[in-house]
């Protein structure tokens, strides 16, 4: 009987973690889509153009390492290499949907940009 609600748990953790990382994955998208607005609103109201490029070049970097490590993570669990690691995946899920739910209120609530460092760092 333990092996068949080891089996459920693991059944069920798959398609939680593949949900979780598409739902990150369309956010960062979607934060690359509205690069421009997520710039000025993290800006002071009289900014330079050296200051606006600073914050681009930061936020560019950190959004195309955010892709590179989602092609990895994603070629991995695909491929069957990760997908059914318990530890791996529960770890997978919590720093997924903690990015999600951080990333939607950088969104939503225009946080400074170098916080998305720091969400970057514990959720990646």
């Amino acid at each position: 009987m333990a092996i068949i609600g080891k089996m459920r748990v693991t059944q069920s953790l798959v398609p939680a973690r593949f949900l979780v990382l598409i739902a990150h994955l369309v956010i960062v998208i979607t934060m690359f889509w509205s690069l421009d607005l997520n710039l000025i609103s993290c800006l002071p109201p009289s900014y330079t153009t050296a200051q606006y490029n600073e914050k681009q070049t930061l936020l560019i970097i950190l959004l195309s390492i955010t892709l590179a490590m989602f092609l990895i993570e994603l070629c991995g669990f695909v491929s069957g290499f990760s997908m059914f690691n318990q530890s791996q995946s529960l770890l997978s899920i919590a720093a997924h949907a903690g990015a999600c739910v951080s990333l939607s209120f950088y969104l939503f609530d225009s946080w400074d940009c170098t916080l998305y460092a720091y969400i970057f760092g514990f959720c990646r």
